[in-house]
């Protein structure tokens, strides 16, 4: 790809202004703004459709390559009483990742708490060399390198106290391991007693006093550059660290060991606690590292590394670390962590005052390439439309560039097919530094828990076809509802999440209707609360997908572009290590909605319930969708109509995951099902959350509850809400030159929740206790599956 990009913003308001951040491989591009209405290039849709929009930034730009530097790391600004001729360095240590002989990234070794400038081959340092054994490094700028190694290679999981001794020429390194029932890989410490080393050394190396590079946790300085923080870090860690300290003396091991805790004495330099940021709300001062020393010579976090992860000490009681801070005093770092690409602007945007609400996008070319950089213009208040299409951007970067197919080995099984490659896959295998999804491991294979949208995404552009769909998926399958809603000739505003999760329900209650898209799968408990709020005030809500508000996340309340979310207890790309399952932003319990006690059921009345990512299917009526209540909804479909036998996502409307009504995880007794999903092959399977054990029998020509269910009910105050439980549903909307029963029967529920009268009754069902909810659900679900 010739050219690629990304912005500072995705919601704006007309007349505001939006920095793009261009990387271009060619002399020059060129840059205008698009409107995106449709991104499907499949043949027997309506095709590619965007509208150009006249700015002020149609123009050429001179091309320039702009690199990206990922790896997380810890920066402490140089300090006079940082250039020691005479000291102590130590740091407790648990790497995941000893040696990078495999994988994508290049072997070499890993700094671990070290003022190293690189490129005079000065200063001094802790690192873990190519062999995977602890070493000291000592310089002298001239080239002039003393290395030190402990002979003795770590042990991945397993926690080291590390340290490196200088005085008078002698140089002292440490590696012992600190093992306890509970804190690591094993529990016996028999078990790593090979792997403890106590090597003395002289050294004719002494450091000059000159070396005025940062001090640097998980890297070492590989150069100084023009880029925002200054340096370009080199030898990137996998592992943890916790409780680093430097003292301006050569301590012996026994005061070593006591400094871990009780940092003190006169010749403590720095003494870096990383609990210090926690409190009862979370870790606040995110990417702040404090100095809890005199010298006051505090760090700052470069590329989101984990935090609120279980340190050295850890007793395996608390799970939650807000509640036993001294026992989360590590941070998890990668060598793939990407917060922010940190480029330089290259234009900048001056939202026309008179720019519709709408999705609209940079496009950049050069030479024959094409990349779309998306944003979202949202209306002037007291400018509102009576439609409101709330963007699910929380689930566009959950999937950010994910790298399932190149990493996942059971990909192709768990698609039935072999996953077909779009070129930003490639790019992506080439580029790994343009960062991962949630979906994805780091290269250690922990999981990945943040998600930044300030780099390029190249699977949230319109045209992109994903793997684990037969068509589209999240961003671009969410063009198929706004190109019908524009088709159509709807009037309509669009909303993001971040924009509810910030700003609250206010930012919804001008809107008769809201649509979601088609996979709101993340939410933050705000956005939950407020959408809540929103429907018990009156609003009507169209949940127009499935595996909708699953997965507990929240932003970053330093950067509204970073997500969090901490994986578990449900269908998993990857599952948190014990004591790692809160988010580190607030201190709540993470992993699926349904565990905290809110499952989907309670606000969109169906919840997730199973999956295949073969072909889709369609509905038929039930007896609730025949019944005098309902006719409102097929009003010009006939009964016996299959619904959605056909569309752009797996020739069907029912397909890929599906949601259930279940009475027992708070689908309202009002609910009326209005159709059932039927025909699913057995590449289609209940979630695992669902599950008590595997058995036999769970596909979907076996499993009744192997269905997506459309669902209508009224809320309070004139409210209602409306589910069609199907992420394939909206690539049937324009089947047939939109004249369709999807099309229609989606047309009507808009229409009348649009409208101003009052919404349909719902069922006149009573409300049942959990011990009798299967007797009520089963006369509901008749003649199913």
């Amino acid at each position: 790809m010739k050219v690629i990009g990304y912005s500072d913003e995705l919601s704006v308001f007309p007349g505001e202004l939006v920095n793009f951040f261009v990387s271009c491989d060619a002399e020059s591009y060129h840059a205008d703004i698009v409107k995106l209405i449709h991104g499907d290039t499949n043949p027997d849709g309506p095709g590619f459709k965007v509208e150009p929009v006249r700015t002020d930034i149609d123009t050429d730009y001179e091309g320039r390559v702009q690199r990206v530097y990922s790896g997380s790391h810890v920066i402490v600004d140089d300090h006079p009483r940082l250039r020691l001729p005479v000291f102590t360095l130590q740091v407790l240590i648990c790497p995941t990742m000893p040696t990078k002989t495999e994988g994508y990234w290049r072997p070499g070794p890993q700094g671990l708490l070290t003022k190293w400038d690189a490129s005079r081959e000065a200063g001094y340092g802790l690192f873990i060399g190519e062999d995977g054994c602890l070493e000291a490094w000592l310089g002298d700028g001239p080239g002039n390198v003393h290395r030190i190694s402990s002979g003795k290679p770590l042990l991945a999981g397993c926690w080291y106290l590390a340290s490196m001794s200088v005085e008078n020429g002698t140089v002292t390194l440490n590696q012992e391991p600190i093992v306890t029932p509970t804190n690591g890989r094993f529990a016996l410490a028999s078990s790593l007693q090979s792997t403890t080393a106590l090597v003395m050394e002289h050294s004719t190396v002494r450091v000059p006093n000159d070396v005025d590079v940062p001090l640097v946790m998980a890297g070492y300085v590989e150069q100084l550059t023009d880029e925002p923080i200054g340096v370009a870090v080199a030898g990137g860690y996998n592992g943890k660290l916790d409780r680093p300290r430097v003292h301006a003396a050569a301590l012996p091991r026994e005061q070593i060991v006591s400094q871990i805790d009780n940092p003190h004495g006169p010749a403590l330099v720095a003494a870096w606690n990383f609990q210090e940021e926690i409190t009862r709300q979370g870790i606040r001062e995110t990417r702040r590292i404090t100095d809890v020393s005199a010298n006051q010579l505090h760090g700052r976090t470069v590329n989101v590394p984990t935090r609120a992860v279980t340190g050295y000490n850890w007793r395996a009681k608390e799970q939650n670390f807000i509640h036993a801070t001294d026992q989360y005093g590590a941070i998890h770092f990668h060598d793939d962590d990407l917060d922010d690409a940190r480029w330089a602007v290259d234009f900048t945007l001056k939202v026309p005052d008179d720019l519709p609400s709408g999705l609209y996008a940079a496009r950049l070319r050069a030479d024959a390439d094409t990349d779309y950089v998306p944003f979202y213009v949202r209306p002037l208040p007291g400018r509102e439309k009576r439609i409101c299409f709330l963007v699910p951007t929380a689930s566009y970067l959950a999937y950010a560039n994910d790298h399932v197919t190149l990493t996942a080995p059971l990909a192709q099984l768990f698609v039935a097919r072999a996953p077909a490659l779009q070129e930003g896959n490639i790019v992506l295998s080439e580029h790994r530094e343009f960062g991962l999804s949630t979906y994805d491991v780091h290269s250690d294979g922990s999981g990945v828990a943040y998600s930044s949208r300030l780099r390029p995404i190249l699977n949230m552009r319109p045209g992109f076809r994903h793997w684990l769909s037969p068509s589209l998926w999240q961003f671009n399958a969410d063009l198929h509802l706004i190109d019908w809603l524009t088709t159509l000739g709807y009037e309509f505003d669009v909303i993001t999440d971040q924009d509810l999760h910030h700003e609250g329900v206010d930012v919804l209650r001008p809107y008769r209707v809201v649509l979601t898209g088609s996979h709101p799968e993340y939410y933050s408990e705000q956005m939950l609360d407020h959408l809540h709020a929103y429907t018990e005030g009156g609003g009507r809500l169209m949940y127009l997908g499935a595996n909708g508000f699953y997965w507990v996340i929240n932003f970053d309340p330093e950067n509204k572009n970073v997500i969090e979310v901490r994986k578990g207890h449900g269908s998993n790309a990857w599952r948190c290590r014990p004591g790692e399952f809160h988010l580190s932003f607030t201190g709540e319990y993470g992993t699926l909605w349904r565990h905290r006690g809110r499952a989907p059921q309670r606000l969109a009345g169906v919840g997730f319930g199973a999956e295949g990512f073969d072909v889709s299917s369609y509905y038929r009526r039930t007896e609730d969708g025949r019944s005098d209540q309902l006719n409102w909804m097929f009003d010009g479909i006939a009964p016996d109509e299959k619904l959605g036998d056909f569309g752009l996502v797996g020739d069907g409307a029912a397909g890929l995951e599906l949601d259930i009504y279940d009475a027992a995880l708070g689908s309202p007794p009002e609910a009326l099902i209005a159709a059932n999903s039927e025909g699913h092959t057995d590449i289609y399977l209940e979630v695992l959350e669902e599950l008590f054990f595997n058995v036999p029998g769970s596909g979907g020509t076996q499993n009744g509850r192997v269905r997506g269910d459309i669902v209508y009910f009224p809320t309070a105050n004139g409210g209602a809400v409306w589910s069609a439980s199907s992420i394939a549903y909206c690539g049937s909307l324009s089947h047939n030159n939109y004249d369709n029963n999807i099309s229609k029967l989606t047309k009507n529920v808009l229409d009348r929740f649009a409208s101003d009268g009052p919404p349909p009754p719902g069922a006149q069902r009573q409300a049942t206790t959990a011990a009798n909810t299967e007797d009520t659900v089963e006369p509901l679900l008749d003649g199913v599956g």
